[in-house]
């Protein structure tokens, strides 16, 4: 079983490519929470575990990640994405 880490900063706009943003600046949110990622991950239709005392390699502040199960199907850039998508749908 193969399990992807999905972290907040990959999503945040606020952040930019080199500090470890994954998707463009359109798809980006203000400060994306683990539990809102957690949420699209499941709309997307994979089992997501959040574990909220990680702290990125490049932040000095915890904000969790999020653990995608049986994401197999999917390549993480295109999981990324659709994430995103729906991270934004979420607070439409």
């Amino acid at each position: 079983m193969v399990e992807n880490v999905i972290w907040p900063v990959a999503l945040d706009a606020g952040c930019s490519r080199s500090d470890g943003r994954r998707v463009s600046r359109d798809l980006a949110v203000e400060d994306p929470t683990v539990d809102e990622i957690a949420k699209a991950v499941q709309q997307v239709g994979y089992d997501a575990v959040i574990e909220r005392e990680k702290t990125y390699p490049r932040e000095y502040e915890a904000r969790g990640r999020v653990l995608v199960r049986n994401a197999d199907d999917a390549t993480k850039s295109d999981l990324l994405g659709a994430v995103a998508a729906y991270v934004q749908a979420l607070r439409e």
